[in-house]
């Protein structure tokens, strides 16, 4: 949902956008379906993506890693390497209503609904922030 939700932001054009978990329970995998349904419902269509888990060469590559909460942020910290040039970041610290929060599980408790409003919050803050 963040990945979709950064894309649709205007004044991304260029920007090279993914998304990986820091584990590989999901590899491969679409979206959950209340997932897609939710940020179709507002435009913006994620059906296409696919689950992939964080590589070294992530690290390398992209200028920003955006954690969805502190424990990722713990892990990534974790597995970066020492030539690593991403700034390493939680995801919300861009939504100045939401900083410092971890995104909620949409399972269990935000809501997909709730998690793609906040998920849009931080797009749009990231998007001011850097663009």
């Amino acid at each position: 949902m963040a990945e979709g939700a950064l894309r649709s932001q205007p004044g991304t054009d260029g920007w090279q956008i993914d998304s990986a978990g820091t584990g590989g329970w999901h590899v491969g995998d679409p979206p959950d379906r209340r997932a897609v349904a939710e940020c179709r419902s507002h435009g913006i269509d994620i059906s296409g993506l696919r689950a992939r888990q964080v590589t070294q060469q992530d690290f390398r590559h992209f200028d920003l890693i955006c954690a969805m909460d502190r424990s990722n942020l713990r892990a990534l910290r974790d597995m970066a390497p020492a030539d690593a040039r991403a700034e390493l970041c939680l995801y919300l610290d861009f939504a100045p209503e939401f900083a410092g929060q971890d995104v909620p599980d949409p399972y269990y408790e935000g809501g997909f609904d709730g998690v793609l409003g906040m998920v849009s919050a931080a797009a749009r803050g990231l998007v001011a922030a850097r663009g």
